[in-house]
């Protein structure tokens, strides 16, 4: 059985390493100095602690606005609608604020989440207009407040729309702003230009925390008519911890304090939806770190919306009821089984139109067809600009509209691409959004055609050309073409330093993410003993060399057959290894283990 492999054929791949500079007399102090953290910093980044770098919430501008309606709303009895994005982040959000309203007895609302293929991503007009018929038809209502977590930032029109229906709209969201803010009751955003807030990179469940650790702050300091226990709002942390791992905010700063006590509060939650998740996955629960989250509850979250309806996700957060928690895992594990085949051969395919339109040395990717299901493209251009090294942007057609998703590759941010586009070519898109890393966007059929063009001329005005990712295009017109994938190892480790001592040392620095990457090390030279492949579809790697074993999830097959048949003759073989190292837990006792990242 072969391995899979996501490369192109067309394309050579040469591979090659540095190594930083070393810093510091420990691994530690390396470590930190390259990623860095000032020595002043050095213990909030190390011991993140709730008490002391949380920020006072009411630094963030309108929350006490935003608290105030919220309580009056509360006091005089109005539908408050709970509106918030179909991801793993808005999903989590919004579960934050309804595990709020449950705590303190306010039976008079309701979580409202957009259907992703249906509706789209943002804070929809029809909605607002059906709530406002709702609103009237119900002959006891007090009024209406609506609750955005994870949208409406952008989304002007729609406020305006429920200010003329007499719909009260509180924004809070963590997405870039427009030059014009919705007229809101209050606009909670951290990225908001004339909001101080020390941390601008929160995600949306961590605005949504904000705002709860605010009314419960405000409530106590008034009439205490929550009667919440201090330290309550830390069992929504999970929640938060779920969001800021999976939307890949950094890890510095007050998410390195949500990242850390989220999987603190996971590894203890009771939620039945997560507890019988994880036991059907067979993960642990006790010991559950950060790729636990990202590798497997991430993508069930997201498979709801992609695959079904992203109210299966929430009811799976959320449910007290037993036989639903039960029902949710075999329906998200089954969507999500279902949703890696398509993914499988969605790239497959655009890996070939790729090639065949000869876009492999494209300085960023620009793509699509109508049959493709947008819904997926983020998941494929992720994968892209991993094989590629350079930005992706895809897309496909949902409900007669042109969609798409893109992902930066570290450069270049691709909400400023897209704005820059909007600037020069005002009719190109619909509507577009998102952050730095990742964002979605719809384009106007009248000028799909000039698409490609026109987004590949903003990259190279706003970043320059040739400045793709740790690639390099060293190829003669008539030659195949030639990539260079550069690493950036942290250290070069000797094999006898594969120890429990290092790894104590490197575990401080949990947990990893965006803006704090796994530390990468290089074992240069080593001798290895054996290889095998393993999995259902024997699609993994595993290799012994000099006394260690090391692993590669969904390895590569032209390495591995190259490795293998230089074993069957009886050769040496000798490689230089770049892994990470990780504790594995799925044996009687705790394994230390190299994960492999690429052999060279």
């Amino acid at each position: 059985m072969i391995l899979k492999s996501s490369k192109s054929k067309k394309t050579k791949k040469i591979k090659k390493y540095e190594v930083r500079e070393w810093f510091g007399d420990t691994i530690l102090d390396h470590l930190l100095n390259s990623r860095g953290v000032a020595p002043a910093e050095k213990e909030a980044f190390l011991n993140p602690d709730y008490d002391k770098h949380v920020y006072d919430p009411f630094l963030m501008m309108d929350m006490e606005k935003a608290v105030i309606k919220i309580i009056s709303a509360i006091n005089n009895n109005e539908k408050i609608v709970i509106y918030g994005d179909f991801d793993a982040d808005g999903i989590p959000a919004s579960v934050v604020l309804h595990d709020f309203f449950k705590k303190i007895a306010y039976h008079n609302f309701v979580n409202y989440i957009p259907h992703r293929h249906k509706e789209g991503f943002g804070f929809h007009l029809h909605v607002i207009e059906a709530l406002a018929e709702e609103n009237k038809a119900d002959i006891n209502h007090n009024g209406m407040l609506v609750i955005t977590v994870d949208c409406g930032i952008t989304d002007v029109e729609t406020v305006k729309r429920a200010n003329e229906l007499g719909i009260d709209v509180i924004i809070t969201d963590h997405h870039l702003p427009d030059k014009e803010l919705p007229p809101a009751c209050a606009v909670v955003d951290p990225k908001r230009l004339d909001c101080a807030y020390p941390d601008k990179m929160l995600c949306g469940a961590g605005v949504a925390f904000k705002i709860v650790q605010a009314l419960i702050s405000y409530d106590r300091s008034h009439e205490n008519k929550f009667d919440i226990k201090e330290g309550w709002e830390k069992w929504l942390l999970d929640m938060v911890g779920i969001a800021t791992l999976s939307d890949m905010v950094p890890l510095v700063n007050e998410n390195r304090v949500f990242a850390k006590y989220g999987l603190m509060v996971l590894r203890k939650t009771q939620r039945l939806g997560l507890v019988k998740l994880f036991r059907a996955l067979k993960v642990s629960q006790k010991d559950l770190v950060e790729e636990d989250i990202t590798f497997l509850i991430t993508p069930r979250i997201n498979a709801a919306s992609r695959m079904a309806d992203p109210k299966d996700a929430f009811l799976l957060l959320s449910t007290t009821d037993s036989a639903e928690a039960e029902s949710m895992v075999k329906h998200l594990n089954s969507i999500n089984d279902e949703r890696k085949v398509v993914v499988a051969k969605m790239s497959k395919e655009i890996h070939k139109v790729i090639r065949e339109l000869g876009l492999d040395n494209d300085e960023i990717l620009v793509v699509g067809n109508p049959d493709w299901s947008p819904t997926l493209l983020g998941l494929v251009s992720t994968t892209l600009v991993k094989d590629y090294g350079v930005p992706v942007f895809l897309w496909g057609r949902s409900e007669g509209v042109l969609k798409g998703s893109c992902r930066s590759d570290g450069v270049c941010d691709v909400v400023q691409i897209m704005r820059d586009v909007q600037e020069k070519h005002p009719l190109l898109f619909i509507n577009a959004g998102g952050h730095s890393f990742a964002g979605g966007y719809s384009v106007n059929d009248d000028f799909i055609h000039e698409f490609r063009e026109r987004i590949k001329e903003s990259h190279t005005d706003l970043f320059g050309a040739g400045k793709g990712k740790g690639l390099e295009n060293n190829a003669g017109a008539d030659e195949s073409p030639e990539k260079v994938i550069s690493y950036l190892a942290d250290a070069i480790l000797l094999p006898e330093q594969v120890n429990w001592k290092t790894w104590g040392e490197i575990e401080k620095m949990m947990p990893y993410g965006e803006g704090n990457a796994k530390p990468l090390f290089a074992f240069n030279n080593v001798k290895i003993d054996s290889i095998k492949i393993f999995g259902k579809q024997k699609e993994h790697l595993e290799i012994s060399f000099d006394g260690i074993k090391a692993i590669q999830f969904f390895a590569d097959s032209d390495m591995y057959e190259e490795i293998e048949t230089e074993l069957q003759k009886g050769n040496l073989v000798r490689k230089t290894i770049l892994g990470n190292l990780e504790k594995s837990v799925f044996t009687y006792s705790p394994v230390l283990r190299v994960r492999i990242v690429d052999i060279i």
